[in-house]
């Protein structure tokens, strides 16, 4: 029990920190969305993704484990459609531009905004498993 609100309350700081830094993610109802997405997002990565993960097996295999994302996409995609008012439209970045590196803007939609989402909600959610191991 302890180790599933552990991942509830590290899903749902790291879905407001993604959704804070780059814009696309939408809680239509404030707050109560955003715990109900931690919700269903702890659900997904801990009994949907797995599932998903030996489905595409063979996929995740031949690409070395590069197909892993696709399957966190889903995962996030199915709470996007259990979860009321939690909505991913794009993906926008604004840039970055500083004295020596130039990040150019970008806007992505569809499948190609979820896998994006999905990747950085993966790297952030790591990171603080990581910290607090």
């Amino acid at each position: 029990m302890k180790k599933i609100l552990q991942h509830y309350l590290i899903d749902t700081f790291c879905l407001y920190i993604v959704s804070q830094l780059v814009s696309g993610i939408y809680f239509q109802k404030g707050l109560e969305s955003l715990f109900l997405a931690g919700i269903g997002l702890t659900l997904a990565t801990l009994v949907i993704r797995p599932v998903i993960n030996i489905l595409l097996l063979p996929l995740n295999l031949i690409t070395f484990g590069i197909f892993k994302w696709v399957s966190s996409a889903i995962a996030l995609y199915l709470v996007t459609l259990i979860v009321p008012g939690f909505k991913i439209v794009n993906f926008i970045f604004q840039g970055f531009s500083t004295k020596w590196v130039d990040i150019p803007s970008l806007n992505l939609s569809g499948l190609l905004a979820l896998i994006t989402f999905s990747f950085i909600l993966s790297l952030f959610t790591s990171f603080i498993h990581w910290i607090f191991k």
